[in-house]
């Protein structure tokens, strides 16, 4: 029974500890980025992005990259969200399932949710996974691609 009764604190430490630093410097990008989407600041979520950067999404032309692909993909949503209607766009982090970090490169899965609403209407895209590559370079960790999987 105190075997059981330790592996059980044991795992439940490991699941409620918060990440490591490495780890959560990372997620400081991840977060401005999704920041500067909610706020519809498009120099915050530019900043989080590398300049050279890959996305894929689920409206079109489905992928951007390149210089400025950020910037670009937002411009592209904003017309796209007024072709449909679309307005109060907000996406809601989960716990990440993966933050993985090997040396200056990293990788980010996190469970999401995306609301709007549409013509009025609220909308949700629940349990949608936002995905990130990122790079670390002297000016802190930036994104290099990411991608957004809709359920």
């Amino acid at each position: 029974m105190k075997n059981n009764w330790f592996a059980l604190v044991v795992a439940f430490g490991a699941v409620s500890s918060p990440l490591p630093a490495q780890q959560t410097d990372v997620m400081v990008a991840v977060n401005r980025f999704v920041d500067g989407y909610n706020k519809s600041d498009a120099k915050m979520l530019a900043a989080a992005c590398s300049d050279q950067t890959s996305i894929i999404d689920e409206f079109p032309p489905h992928e951007w990259h390149g210089m400025g692909a950020c910037l670009t993909w937002m411009k592209d949503y904003d017309i796209d969200a007024k072709k449909n209607g679309i307005t109060d766009g907000a996406v809601v982090l989960g716990k990440p399932s993966h933050v993985d970090v090997t040396g200056d490169r990293a990788y980010v899965v996190i469970p999401s949710n995306y609301t709007y609403k549409q013509r009025g209407a609220a909308m949700k895209e629940v349990g949608s996974a936002f995905t990130f590559a990122l790079h670390k370079d002297p000016s802190g960790w930036r994104i290099v691609g990411w991608s957004w999987a809709k359920k």
